[in-house]
């Protein structure tokens, strides 16, 4: 069966202006997402990654290229059209998590569905409940962000990028704030996710991380230097278990 492109983007350049200094992000950048990828984005800082998933989010726009996503042509869209795509076909986690923090986790994850004046009440708190069971979080749906630990927190904002059921999740260094044992639970969920469809386009500086996915990318002077498949691809499930081992063994000395 054929790869289907879900994303594709061909020539993206990004240049900024400051004063009489030219600062190119991205030069003439061409690459394409298929359906059900899991794609690992490294590279300094500096290197032209946190723009390219910018655009690739649909929160900035190229100086000039093409977008294609679906085979619809993004550049061309009007903000409202970009705000509606964004909800209903992108999910994004953060590094920061980027919750409310007076607001509890049930009522974080359901923000994405307030913008939609289709879903009622009672159906939007039943994807939120869905949304946070399948991350593990059933039995905090009340917990306020400060009463989570920053794992329990990375996962309610997993929930909330999964509510609108979108196509794509775009996480930007989502194990940036994490312990070794946090971010392999991370990786577990989006590998679980990733292995019931949903295409997963990462962030991330960490090289260990990277290997979690299925094709990782290099940014360097805004341009891609590297594109491979990952051979000796991590399961999360086995490391976790690794992890368990080599605690029972310190514990045991």
């Amino acid at each position: 069966m054929a790869e289907e492109n879900l994303i594709s983007v061909k020539e993206l350049t990004k240049t900024y202006t400051t004063g009489n200094v030219q600062v190119h992000a991205l030069r003439a950048v061409s690459f394409v997402i298929n359906k059900g990828d899991f794609v690992a984005i490294m590279g300094s800082s500096g290197s032209g990654k946190s723009t390219f998933m910018n655009i690739l989010g649909c929160l900035d726009s190229p100086t000039s290229g093409d977008y294609l996503m679906e085979g619809i042509d993004i550049l061309n869209r009007s903000k409202n059209e970009l705000a509606t795509l964004r909800n209903n076909k992108l999910g994004f986690v953060f590094q920061s998590f980027n919750l409310l923090p007076r607001t509890s986790a049930l009522e974080n994850v359901e923000l994405p569905l307030l913008y939609n004046n289709k879903v009622h009440a009672q159906t939007r708190r039943e994807a939120a409940i869905a949304a946070l069971t399948s991350v593990g979080l059933a039995d905090r749906i009340n917990a306020m962000p400060n009463e989570l630990s920053g794992g329990q927190q990375q996962r309610v904002a997993i929930a909330r990028a999964l509510v609108n059921e979108p196509l794509i999740i775009m996480a930007d260094e989502p194990t940036g704030n994490l312990d070794s044992r946090t971010s392999y639970e991370i990786m577990e969920i989006f590998q679980k996710l990733n292995d019931k469809g949903i295409t997963i386009v990462m962030v991330t500086h960490e090289p260990d991380i990277a290997l979690f996915a299925k094709t990782n990318i290099v940014f360097k002077d805004g341009k891609i230097i590297a594109h491979k498949i990952v051979k000796d691809r991590l399961i999360a499930r086995e490391e976790l278990k690794k992890l368990v081992v080599i605690t029972e063994e310190t514990v045991a000395v």
